[in-house]
């Protein structure tokens, strides 16, 4: 103490260091950066959407700190990959709440992965914001006060029942699905709405995820003569899929994929092929929320300058569960200033905001009351929103494909 009286500092640097020493309960903490843990598929066979959520939660983190952290402290995000592994995202898990010591959890791709990040995430009673979840039982079959997570299935389920039974009316539906829990809860969804609606479900079947070959599964489409296909299945197995329809000239009114479709880098693969395909997404470039077109579009240039590319649905996942969890901790150090899992859980639970991709509000449950999904089709070789009306930025191409 002698010594820091005796500095030759100058007034500003003294009366700053001053400052800080005598902030109450942050003695032992000052400037000390807020620590996030992510863990995500960055290798093995999910890696591709799994970089792409890592990058927008990255973006979330680097926007807030150009703005200079929350309350002064910078953020530092610490990444653990779970190379698409449950087993590898359980022991990421125990090591960033139990090591890293981070103040919330974020990421996560397929329900297979989040699953039990979650629950690590309720023993360290820590906050865990899940970019892409969707199995209902997560959050509906048990209680877990600390999970939440920015998608939903109704978000997907429900206009997607209401763009076949209004606009499309088909007389005959092939529901195929992976082997994947948060899509074979998709595939039983679906086919119960769709039955519902007086649509007939000829074709229900479930494939192992990365099937090379779908021929047998053809040849039922082409014997039941179905004219609508959903395919609950990823973006390689639409690219198998699509190319083996075309090749054996079967001719669909519709084939509709929820998750994979509605990407650029889709559509420059399949090329031709992906002509007239419908997909789903909760936003894209060019395709946001009503009241969000200057936030979307800034986020699209800023994204594109940060890493050289053009982001996607995906990416706005991971940067939308990245800013809720950011937004909830800002409001806890305002109101108490502490970052722990209990208070930034409270605010959590009370966030509103506005965001590109949905209104982001979290129910009882942990989900967001507001997600949901449009409808897009591959119509000239770029995606057009088709529904729901209120959104739509074209008309459907029923006889496209």
């Amino acid at each position: 103490m002698v010594q820091l009286f005796h500095s030759k500092r100058s007034p500003v640097v003294f009366a700053s260091l001053v400052l800080c020493l005598l902030t109450v309960a942050s003695l032992a903490h000052c400037g000390d950066p807020l620590r996030i843990g992510e863990i995500n598929p960055l290798t093995g066979k999910l890696a591709k959407h799994g970089q792409e959520i890592h990058e927008g939660i990255l973006y979330a983190i680097e926007e807030v700190n150009r703005r200079g952290g929350i309350k002064g402290r910078e953020v530092r995000l610490v990444s653990r990959d779970d190379q698409s592994q449950p087993e590898v995202a359980i022991n990421q898990a125990e090591d960033l709440l139990y090591r890293a010591r981070v103040t919330g959890l974020v990421g996560g791709y397929v329900d297979s992965l989040v699953g039990p990040i979650s629950e690590v995430a309720a023993k360290h009673r820590t906050p865990y914001v899940a970019s892409a979840s969707l199995q209902r039982n997560l959050t509906q079959g048990r209680r877990n006060p600390f999970f939440f997570r920015v998608a939903r299935l109704d978000g997907i389920v429900e206009p997607l029942c209401e763009f076949l039974s209004v606009l499309v009316r088909p007389a005959n539906a092939a529901v195929l699905f992976s082997a994947t829990p948060g899509s074979t809860e998709f595939g039983d969804e679906i086919r119960t709405c769709l039955e519902k609606s007086g649509i007939r479900v000829s074709i229900f079947d479930k494939f192992r995820p990365g099937t090379p070959d779908f021929s047998s599964f053809l040849l039922k489409l082409r014997m039941e003569r179905a004219d609508v296909l959903i395919s609950g299945g990823f973006f390689p197995d639409h690219l198998v899929l699509a190319r083996q329809l075309r090749e054996q000239r079967l001719s669909l009114r519709v084939y509709l994929g929820p998750w994979g479709i509605a990407y650029p880098s889709f559509i420059q693969e399949l090329g031709a092929a992906g002509e007239g395909l419908f997909g789903m997404c909760a936003w894209n470039p060019g395709i946001t929320l009503p009241g969000t077109e200057k936030e979307s579009e800034s986020f699209v240039k800023g994204f594109q300058k940060r890493f050289s590319k053009v982001p996607n649905t995906t990416t706005m996942h991971g940067y939308s569960s990245g800013k809720a969890l950011l937004t909830a901790m800002e409001r806890s150090l305002d109101k108490t200033g502490n970052v722990d899992g209990e208070t930034v859980c409270k605010e959590l639970r009370s966030l509103d905001l506005l965001l590109p991709m949905e209104r982001l509000v979290f129910d009882e449950n942990g989900d967001p009351k507001y997600y949901r999904q449009v409808v897009v089709q591959i119509q000239d070789g770029r995606m057009v929103t088709v529904y729901p009306p209120f959104r739509a930025t074209g008309s459907i191409r029923i006889n496209a494909h």
